[in-house]
């Protein structure tokens, strides 16, 4: 292994690098993508109970704030519960925002790195075949030291630069996909809490009078 990393130049020390970069995002986005640390269970249930409750401890709605996006969205319609509906849909839109741009953390580094390894795998080929022509103009087409070093730089590279960008790409697209499959259940969770809180809202319609005994239609 390391005679075939020596093989393919110093294009294969960036080649290296950005693939302990695509490893180290990887594991931290599977550690932190988990579902119950985005989607704890039971949480969207525990939030409209509390929406019920005319008075609600703001120190407890921030404690929920800061567990999980989720909590995030569903506290910031809590802050706003006493407004109109519209408002409370703006508040949990825009902190849904900013919920989502933290799951999609480094996600945008780990597709930069599945675009770039095959074009740094590519640069090494072309830098192999070049000190292979180079090779052949100095010493002829005899010298096969010249030509396979050359001709294994290239390929070298290229198949590095593959086997980065492959599990880089794959694992892009899954997180994606896993993002925007929490952002529909996060959106499911916070129209459930405004219309909890839409109910709670509206008073309770009159009772109808009770007709005595006796008395005229």
């Amino acid at each position: 292994m390391l005679e075939l990393f020596k093989a393919g130049g110093w294009v294969m020390w960036p080649i290296a690098l950005i693939s302990v970069i695509a490893s180290g995002i990887v594991l931290e986005r599977f550690w932190s993508l988990r579902r119950r640390t985005v989607l704890p269970p039971g949480l969207g249930e525990e939030v409209r109970e509390w929406a019920r409750h005319t008075h609600l401890d703001p120190k407890h709605i921030d404690a929920q704030r800061n567990t999980s996006p989720l909590g995030q969205v569903l506290a910031a319609g809590l802050d706003v519960r006493r407004r109109p509906r519209e408002i409370i849909r703006e508040r949990i839109e825009d902190t849904g925002r900013h919920a989502m741009h933290q799951l999609e953390r480094y996600l945008n580094t780990l597709g930069t790195i599945a675009s770039t390894a095959p074009l740094l795998g590519l640069l090494g080929t072309v830098i192999g075949m070049m000190r292979m022509f180079l090779g052949i103009l100095d010493h002829g087409i005899g010298d096969m030291t010249q030509l396979a070093g050359g001709i294994g730089q290239a390929l070298v590279t290229t198949a590095a630069g593959i086997c980065v960008a492959i599990p880089a790409l794959v694992f892009h697209r899954y997180f994606r996909g896993l993002v925007a499959a929490y952002v529909i259940e996060m959106e499911r969770q916070a129209m459930a809490l405004i219309d909890t809180l839409d109910s709670v809202a509206q008073p309770a319609p009159p009772a109808a009078p009770v007709r005595r005994r006796g008395t005229a239609a």
